[in-house]
């Protein structure tokens, strides 16, 4: 019994499972986890009020959903499939990715690997520096390239400084890989059509999340948050699937 008479609730609160996370997790909000038991990820017990109570196994099963999108950027639906095949019992590795080790000795489960055919950590690896400021001298020296490389960035779109006139990394990574294939004739103006099918693909996710971030219900921005998530991941693989597949037919392969 609390000092107050009341019965002590068991399992953790929605604040103490926050307090968990954000450690590893600093972006995780309560109405992402929220958002994350509405979309049937996690299912904490309630109380005879409605209270919440998460147990250990539903804390690490969000560990489970938030370090699948942070490191391998894998849609929610993805994530699903593979947490009802733990549920099952599924050791395939083909389903099962390579899981928390907490999460391991509560499911039972093998370790596994990637699934195939998705994003992978290298290709959606979180950097807490990319809203950096960076002036023009920092990208000229951290890309290695001159000014009049990156006039032309410029003048081709593919770098874009923001409204006070810094560079995020992302310029920097840009620029970078913009040089490597300049060493094989390829020039900034060779990349127009880059930018351009860039565009289109932003306009066509804005387009189909614009109206979840107009709801105005507490959980909106979280769900829309998410389906950009989900859309640019699948935008990504869609790609370079498609270039791959070009590619085979140079190569013969």
């Amino acid at each position: 019994m609390t000092a107050a008479g009341r019965p002590q609730r068991e399992g953790l609160s929605i604040g103490a499972v926050l307090a968990q996370l954000r450690p590893d997790f600093p972006d995780v909000t309560i109405s992402k986890i929220r958002f994350l038991e509405s979309e049937g990820l996690v299912r904490p017990a309630r109380t005879p009020s409605g209270y919440r109570q998460f147990s250990a196994a539903d804390v690490e099963r969000l560990r489970f959903v938030l370090a699948a999108q942070r490191d391998h950027y894998l849609p929610l639906k993805v994530i699903k499939e593979q947490l009802d095949a733990i549920d099952r019992g599924d050791t395939n590795a083909s389903v099962v990715p390579r899981l928390p080790r907490k999460l391991v000795a509560i499911s039972s489960v093998d370790d596994g690997g990637h699934v195939p055919g998705t994003p992978g950590p290298d290709e959606f690896a979180t950097d807490p520096e990319s809203a950096a400021q960076l002036t023009e001298d920092d990208l000229l020296r951290e890309a290695g390239i001159d000014e009049f490389m990156l006039d032309e960035l410029r003048q081709y779109g593919l770098v874009r400084p923001n409204a006070a006139g810094f560079y995020d990394t992302d310029a920097v990574r840009i620029a970078r890989t913009v040089k490597s294939m300049s060493d094989y004739g390829i020039e900034p103006r060779h990349l127009r059509a880059f930018r351009a099918s860039a565009d289109r693909e932003v306009g066509l996710v804005e387009q189909i999340v614009a109206p979840v971030y107009r709801q105005r219900d507490a959980n909106a921005k979280a769900r829309g948050d998410e389906l950009v998530k989900e859309l640019a991941a699948l935008s990504v693989t869609l790609h370079t699937l498609l270039v791959k597949t070009g590619i085979r037919g140079v190569t013969g392969g």
